[in-house]
């Protein structure tokens, strides 16, 4: 019988209580234990094969003797000991593809927003001011170009095939390619920015994509164009599109994260109209840990089939 530990307090506001019940309830026959003390986490990891978690204390990792797989429960695992992990022979696994639905549909928000200009009439809402205003235009025969084409990136461009857009792809690896109509390396990242209407940043931060977008990168963006951030703040360099913002050579701006994070009440993204900022919310999701239940029950299944803790749904490369 699988032993499953679950740690963690909450997750987007959502009690991870809710992710051991949907567990239980795929995997009736496993043991699902979430402990609500450090105690009894260290007690619970003993015996557990499995451990589910954003984190994974040094003391938890010594104290779990049977552990077999580390299931993480957030896309990125920079933070995780994943090298110690791999030592000791425990595969690691990601939540990749939880967050598709609910931030393609925050970049879906914002792109119509900009196209409609929506935020003005909001603004004139709160004025209670009845006076027209015109559309920046329409979605439909603009270039979209989505700059990451993981799970996210994928459902970005999946839910903005209905709009009848132009997008491109940019990915570290385009020999992969993607559901864009187009995909080019990041070596060749300006040849679409010179035609992109919108630029979607939907890619982790790694040595290879901080600061991507720079001053250059931005110069290269048609002055109309405007900027969609939901990946990782220090993938833009901050200075620069302030700077670009301020001169007009970018029309606007809508960023879910921000370097730095938390912004500073002080900084000056938060003074410009057409800048839209929400506080890192767009992962957030009602059905965060029953996506994640799922991935996770999916490879238990697999190994209860295979016997073998290897080639599970989302696993990190050995």
């Amino acid at each position: 019988m699988t032993k499953i530990l679950v740690l963690g307090d909450s997750a987007h506001g959502i009690p991870a209580s809710e992710y051991a019940t949907a567990l239980r309830e795929r995997l009736p026959d496993a043991t699902v234990v979430h402990p609500e003390t450090s105690d009894g986490r260290l007690n619970e990891a003993a015996d557990a094969e499995i451990i589910t978690g954003t984190y994974l204390p040094d003391e938890l990792l010594a104290a779990a003797e049977e552990l077999r797989l580390f299931a993480a429960q957030s896309a990125g695992t920079d933070h995780l000991p994943v090298d110690r992990l791999r030592e000791h022979g425990v595969a690691v696994t990601n939540a990749s593809g939880v967050h598709g639905p609910n931030i393609a549909e925050h970049v879906l928000g914002w792109l119509l927003m900009l196209a409609r200009r929506l935020d003005e009439g909001i603004r004139r809402q709160q004025r209670r001011e009845w006076r027209h205003f015109q559309a920046f235009g329409e979605l439909k025969g603009s270039t979209v170009t989505v700059v990451g084409l993981g799970a996210i990136g994928q459902a970005v461009v999946e839910r903005l095939e209905p709009f009848d857009v132009d997008t491109v792809g940019a990915r570290y690896t385009p020999e992969k390619g993607g559901p864009t109509d187009e995909v080019v390396g990041f070596d060749e990242l300006e040849s679409a920015l010179v035609r992109t209407d919108y630029l979607v940043l939907a890619c982790p931060l790694t040595e290879t994509t901080e600061k991507l977008i720079d001053a250059e990168a931005l110069d290269s963006l048609p002055s109309d164009a405007a900027v969609v951030n939901v990946g990782r703040g220090g993938v833009v360099d901050t200075d620069a599109l302030v700077e670009a913002i301020r001169r007009n050579y970018v029309r606007a701006a809508a960023l879910d994260v921000t370097d730095p994070e938390p912004l500073p009440r002080d900084h000056p993204l938060w003074d410009f109209e057409n800048v839209l900022l929400t506080p890192h919310v767009s992962g957030h999701t009602p059905h965060y840990f029953t996506r994640l239940a799922d991935i996770l029950a999916e490879n238990v299944e697999r190994v209860e089939e295979t016997g073998e803790w290897d080639d599970l749904k989302n696993q990190l490369s050995r």
